[in-house]
């Protein structure tokens, strides 16, 4: 065994190990989903999620790693590897499957913005389509080597996005949004004076401990997405992003504490120390790190996470203003802590960022990647209207009001949560 094969096992089990800490967020996103939803959909809701896993493999495998990440391919999109064949040297068991929990990612976001209300085999056309198609066409964009936003323009211009603050999160998002506005409210979200109804979930318990296990996945998120650990200075840059995830975090769960007992504190209403809303803030703070973590100082990483946690609470009070229905505050988690940490990363970059470098190319370095945001942003509200609008105008995107009101696990599933 040569010193380039160990490397290549190195790298390859880092990869892989890194990846399994990913998938198993899949349960943090699955328990914080089922504790944040009423008792009678926690059946539903978990299927979601085993199933963002298990159909999302089948479409990876089949076609969206190749659309990602294809070679050849041009800068739309790639064409190669579909069902894992025609491999060559750029394809890796370890990259694929990498690459596959985080197209798994994006898919779950959307499941808890549309819960306790959506048709089950319309949301599983939905997810199919987008992590076979919609989530890697915006990855081929902004990480294949080819992609318009990789290659940038002249001087070496790129879309700055080490860990998918945009092509995870403001795709998972932006989709989540538009699903959420195509549903239309919970009954009796909304009084009919406007006015908000809480419908609390079933188990805090539940959430947190879900919350939890997302705080630990995000660490292997950021800090695997070096996607090596061989080379010299790869541990170094791990840890970083490590320690700048926990900073973003911390930040952000912090200030969204405050600004919710705060604000309500002024206004005169009954004001209270959040659970939810501190895990949300965290995880904005955390959604926030994914662009820039690897290459920024821990004092950047504490500012970018407190914006997250402003932006968080900001997208919460609005998507409420605008009547918008969001069980799991999905939307304001990560279309809002994603684009606040597209925004920011060119921003607070150690290395030609505008605060160090303060260049001109610093400033189009953030031109780019508010025009990154934007494609992703444009290009996932816009394949998601059509699916959700058709499905919507055919009347398959929501479930019956009786099925609502009775529970969707006993009507979809049989098998009651608490039977």
């Amino acid at each position: 065994l040569n010193l380039d094969e160990l490397k290549s096992n190195l790298d390859q089990f880092f990869l892989v190990i890194c990846g399994i800490f990913i998938l198993f967020m899949q349960t943090g996103f699955a328990f914080l989903e089922a504790g944040s939803v009423r008792s009678k959909n926690t059946t539903n809701i978990i299927m979601k999620n085993v199933l963002d896993l298990f159909i999302g493999a089948i479409m990876y495998f089949a076609i969206g790693y190749s659309f990602a990440y294809g070679k050849p391919g041009n800068a739309f999109i790639g064409h190669n590897y579909f069902f894992a064949t025609n491999m060559d040297e750029n394809f890796t068991y370890a990259g694929w499957f990498f690459q596959y929990v985080f197209a798994a990612t994006a898919s779950t976001i959307v499941s808890g913005a549309m819960a306790e209300r959506t048709e089950f085999t319309t949301y599983m056309v939905y997810f199919t389509f987008l992590t076979g198609f919609v989530y890697p066409v915006v990855a081929h964009w902004c990480w294949s080597e080819v992609g318009w936003l990789k290659v940038g323009m002249a001087h070496g211009l790129s879309y700055i996005d080490y860990a998918g603050s945009g092509v995870v999160h403001l795709t998972g998002g932006s989709a989540a949004l538009v699903g959420a506005i195509a549903l239309g409210p919970r009954i009796g979200r909304f009084k009919p004076d406007g006015t908000v109804n809480d419908l609390p979930g079933h188990t805090v318990t539940v959430a947190a401990l879900g919350g939890f296990i997302l705080f630990v996945g995000f660490m292997a998120f950021n800090g695997g997405s070096q996607l090596s650990i061989s080379n010299p200075g790869d541990g170094n840059v791990v840890a970083l992003s490590v320690m700048n995830t926990v900073l973003g975090g911390a930040s952000g769960a912090i200030v969204a504490m405050l600004v919710y007992k705060t604000t309500d504190a002024i206004r005169g209403e009954d004001h209270y120390w959040s659970l939810l809303i501190t895990i949300n803030g965290g995880l904005a703070g955390m959604v926030s790190m994914c662009a820039g973590c690897n290459d920024m100082l821990p004092w950047a990483a504490v500012v970018i996470g407190t914006i997250a946690g402003l932006a968080f609470m900001g997208w919460h009070h609005l998507m409420l203003f605008c009547k918008i229905d969001d069980p799991l505050d999905a939307v304001a988690v990560h279309l809002g802590g994603g684009l606040a940490g597209v925004l920011l990363a060119p921003i607070f970059q150690h290395v030609g960022g505008i605060i160090y470098g303060g260049n001109y190319l610093a400033f189009q370095s953030f031109g780019w990647n508010l025009l990154g945001a934007v494609a992703i942003i444009g290009w996932t509200v816009a394949i998601s209207t059509l699916l959700f609008g058709s499905m919507k105008l055919l009347g398959v995107l929501r479930v019956s009001e009786a099925d609502e009101l009775r529970g969707l696990d006993e009507i979809k599933h049989g098998e009651p949560a608490y039977p």
